[in-house]
């Protein structure tokens, strides 16, 4: 028995020695295969008959041995010489697509796809890439390359005489001295045909035309009436407005149903609160119109283009010529000159005349060197050197030239900008295929 097994093990060895030394065989064959495969289409290359090198570079890719990875950089390389025939553009694109997926792949190959996306004009394909490849690899010289084409855009046709900002994806627009509302991206939504219009919330925008103050819908339908008698009114949001009354502003909803306080003025509603006016003093109105987040002691709230002044439970006051902090009702940091609310984490402060932003404990993320500054959206934010306005990125850094009269924040991947034919809306190349980080 002992010496069966002995004959079985012994059996066992060799065929694992023979199925060992038929691997190697097989494997050099293969890379032997590639190499005069590899040797033949490199001759058709020097005279550049690259049908011929084709067919070759395709089986020597096939190989799974030493010189694939060469075999297909080669086949690329001739790919991309016969770019312009039919099938080759995809032939190209999946050969790149398979080299991606591979567990090890080099950042390299995510780079060369991107910018061959971009050159084709298919951006959104680009950044999808660079996003894919940074998320993988984690490499800082993708990072580097999607942040250096992150921020290229083109320029709408479309253009107003005014407009206000952008909020849940529409911004209200003048032509001809009347107001409609377009997308963030600038197509007219809501033709300019009211005296008035707010921003755009659940479902509907509130409207005045002469004397008659209504609510309608993105086709322009009618889906609200007010009864009563009002001026004007604030913006819409998170279904609330302020209606300014013979008696005072006073909160209402969607359907004009009114309550709370009688108000000397009233803001915008963002987060669940308000910016108001009562007996002389401004605080930050509750969602119902009748409690008080910040008591009304101040002798103003900093808000925004809207009349937003509340968010990330942080809000701006201005006291006795200063701009304080207020984060949960309690003060932090030290005064400011000027400020914008917050957004996207950071706010926009002046200090000693320039501006630059801080987070809400008060530290200083980019140092005071602007002569006017927005807060952040989109992680773009608008500032002003010299006498033009501009866009940076988080890092600081400059990345849309200061060309523009005004500017706005983006919204959705674009952004209202001011030029000497009017307002205009810039989107980013990232937006286009409707992503983004």
């Amino acid at each position: 028995m002992k010496r069966i097994n002995r004959i079985l093990l012994a059996v066992g060895c060799g065929l694992l020695l023979l199925l060992s030394w038929l691997t190697v065989i097989t494997a050099r064959s293969d890379a032997q295969k590639q190499a005069e495969l590899l040797a033949q289409a490199d001759a058709y290359i020097q005279d550049e008959i690259y049908i011929r090198a084709l067919p070759l570079l395709e089986e020597a890719a096939g190989y799974d041995a030493k010189h694939t990875i060469e075999a297909e950089e080669a086949l690329k390389n001739v790919y991309l010489h016969l770019i312009g025939q039919s099938g080759y553009s995809t032939k190209y694109t999946n050969l790149l697509s398979k080299q991606m997926g591979r567990k090890d792949a080099d950042p390299a190959v995510f780079a060369e796809a991107a910018e061959y996306y971009l050159e084709a004009s298919k951006e959104s394909e680009a950044f999808a890439v660079l996003r894919d490849g940074i998320a993988k690899t984690g490499s800082e010289e993708l990072t580097e390359l999607y942040e250096d084409v992150r921020y290229q855009y083109k320029v709408s046709s479309y253009t107003y005489q005014d407009v206000t900002a952008a909020c849940n994806g529409a911004i209200p627009v003048e032509l001809d001295g009347y107001w409609g509302l377009a997308s963030a991206s600038g197509s007219l939504v809501i033709p300019c045909e009211y005296d008035q219009i707010s921003t755009y919330s659940n479902g509907q925008a509130i409207v005045r035309k002469g004397a008659v103050i209504s609510g309608v819908d993105s086709s322009n339908n009618r889906v609200a009436l007010f009864h009563g008698e009002a001026d004007s009114f604030s913006n819409f949001n998170e279904n609330r407005l302020g209606l300014k009354t013979s008696e005072g502003w006073v909160v209402a909803n969607g359907t004009f149903g009114t309550g709370g306080l009688l108000l000397e003025e009233l803001g915008m509603y963002s987060d669940g609160c308000a910016a108001a006016k009562l007996d002389g003093k401004w605080g930050v109105l509750g969602a119902d119109g009748q409690e008080w987040v910040i008591p009304p002691e101040y002798d103003g709230i900093v808000q925004d283009e809207l009349g937003r002044c509340w968010a990330q439970d942080a809000v701006f006051v201005r006291q006795d010529g200063q701009v304080l902090l207020l984060v949960d009702g309690e003060p932090v940091g030290e005064p400011y000159e000027d400020a914008r609310p917050f957004a996207d984490g950071w706010a926009a402060v002046k200090k000693n005349g320039k501006w630059g932003f801080i987070d809400t404990q008060g530290t200083v993320m980019l140092d005071y060197q602007f002569e006017d500054a927005l807060s952040f959206g989109q992680h773009l934010a608008a500032v002003k050197q010299g006498r033009n306005w501009g866009y940076i990125s988080l890092r600081g850094e400059l990345v849309i030239e200061p060309i523009f009269l005004e500017a706005r924040s983006f919204s959705q991947g674009s952004a209202a900008v001011r030029t000497a034919d009017g307002w205009k809306f810039i989107t980013l190349l990232e937006y286009e295929g409707g992503t983004g980080l």
